[in-house]
């Protein structure tokens, strides 16, 4: 319920978040996280149910996070780089919505379909071409115009946001705040309810 995912959100990370954290260390690891769900899926090629498992781990953790850095890390942008960061901050948006479009067709199309594998491909190639420009360029620029607490303090939002955005991509939601908040509150326990019956990997 959300009162569970609110209580859970306000003690998340606790021991992780013990000590300043930079927000481009969290992206870095979330962008790490997603390749490797992609690459594993590479890996269980001809095991079906496995690609399946990891295409869903993948879908689910780039949605959380493209989302959460739309509410959390752009406007930092914006509000530390100036002109540059808003130019920064609205290539990045028109990045993220091509990632949206091909993730939402991305849940159309079945795993077995021969299709599937080629829009994967295409989305995974658009998105490393996005994580090099954020991790050379774009997050150096901002950490290096704020504070090592500045960042802590973006870095812990972000988590915090990460629990309360969709879990599935919404190509057609707002990507600026407040609205997409909005949105992300609405719709996440529809979401997470649909997760419930989707098959994620197990932990070992």
């Amino acid at each position: 319920c959300l009162l569970r995912q609110l209580l859970f959100c306000l003690t998340i990370d606790a021991t992780k978040m013990s000590t300043l954290q930079s927000i481009s260390t969290l992206v870095k690891i979330d962008h790490a996280d997603v390749k490797q769900a992609y690459q594993n899926y590479v890996l269980a090629e001809g095991n079906l149910d496995e690609q399946k498992r990891w295409s869903n781990e993948f879908r689910w953790g780039l949605a959380r996070h493209s989302v959460a850095e739309e509410l959390v890390v752009y406007p930092a942008f914006e509000k530390y780089l100036g002109a540059e960061g808003k130019q920064i901050a609205h290539q990045d948006r028109a990045e993220h919505q091509e990632l949206k479009e091909l993730l939402k067709k991305l849940e159309t199309i079945s795993v077995s379909d021969p299709s599937y594998r080629v829009t994967f491909d295409k989305l995974v190639g658009f998105l490393t071409s996005h994580i090099t420009g954020e991790e050379q360029n774009d997050y150096p620029k901002l950490e290096n115009a704020i504070t090592p607490e500045q960042s802590d303090s973006l870095a812990r939002s972000y988590e915090r946001t990460k629990m309360f955005v969709p879990t599935r991509s919404h190509p057609n939601a707002p990507d600026k705040p407040p609205f997409e908040t909005v949105v992300g509150l609405l719709t996440a326990p529809i979401d997470k309810l649909r997760d419930l019956f989707s098959k994620f990997p197990v932990d070992k």
